[in-house]
């Protein structure tokens, strides 16, 4: 009998050989990293990426989202913020026959827009000039403690209407060959002067008729009591020297401010007095 192949033998030694080889192979691959495999340590599957890429996408337009919203916002609020300055921009000039428009805080060649007083809120203060009745009355006082002082003062003008002012700006301004500038600093437009609300009052020197309506009543005993008492009565200067408005410097223009609506009017204007 013949013994059996010994394990030495070369048949066996070469199949041996192919086992071993394809062991190593087998444990090489598994050690190496194949695209799409993903083994712990290297690239993520194809399928686990893509599962990623999603929510980072989602979040992507949910913040363009959130900023577009923020942007509306913002923006709508400055326009409901700005809307009356916005749409005095948008609108025609406001005075006919002068094409300049308001500027952001309302004003028109330096001056505040006024109404016009209604005519039952006005009272004759001397012959032929109306105030407010809330002015007349507090002005009629100081003008009798000022006589008590041997002060003369004397009203001037009061209540003007917006025709009269419009005369007063336009026709005035022709005649004295000024532009809608230079008349502005002098004289308000229709609309925007603060004698149309019945609480402004021009006041002269009874003593003194050479310095109506001129910077020289700064040199006055009237003006000089003025200066002294008028807070008392609620009258205020206008148009101080060097005023923010612009306008000429007007020692005789002063108005009312002892009422809330007298107070509301003039608001603006004190905003913008530093």
């Amino acid at each position: 009998m013949r013994n059996p192949p010994s394990s030495s033998s070369p048949s066996n030694r070469q199949n041996g050989s192919k086992r071993d080889s394809g062991s190593s192979r087998g444990i090489a691959s598994a050690g190496t990293s194949q695209p799409g495999l993903g083994s712990e340590g290297h690239d993520i599957p194809v399928a686990r990426r893509s599962q990623l890429i999603k929510p980072q996408r989602r979040f992507r337009f949910r913040q363009s989202l959130l900023t577009a919203t923020l942007l509306l916002a913002g923006t709508a609020s400055l326009i409901w913020l700005f809307r009356d300055p916005i749409q005095r921009q948008l609108a025609p000039p406001p005075v006919r026959g002068l094409n300049v428009r308001q500027g952001l805080d309302g004003r028109l060649l330096g001056h505040f827009p006024y109404p016009e007083a209604p005519s039952s809120d006005l009272v004759d203060a001397a012959p032929g000039i109306a105030l407010h009745r809330d002015a007349a009355e507090k002005f009629l006082a100081m003008q009798r403690d000022a006589a008590a002082d041997g002060v003369s003062l004397r009203l001037l003008s009061g209540f003007r209407s917006i025709a009269l002012q419009k005369h007063l700006f336009f026709d005035v301004g022709s005649q004295r060959n000024q532009s809608a500038e230079q008349r502005a600093r002098v004289s308000a437009p229709p609309g925007f002067s603060e004698h149309s609300t019945g609480y402004a009052l021009d006041i002269g020197d009874g003593q003194r008729a050479d310095t109506n309506l001129s910077q020289s009543f700064e040199a006055t005993p009237a003006f000089a009591w003025l200066v002294q008492n008028a807070n008392r009565y609620h009258f205020g200067l206008s148009f101080p020297a060097g005023n923010t408005q612009g306008v000429n410097y007007e020692p005789w223009h002063w108005r009312f401010e002892g009422s809330a609506e007298a107070l509301t009017l003039f608001e603006p204007a004190h905003r913008l007095t530093p």
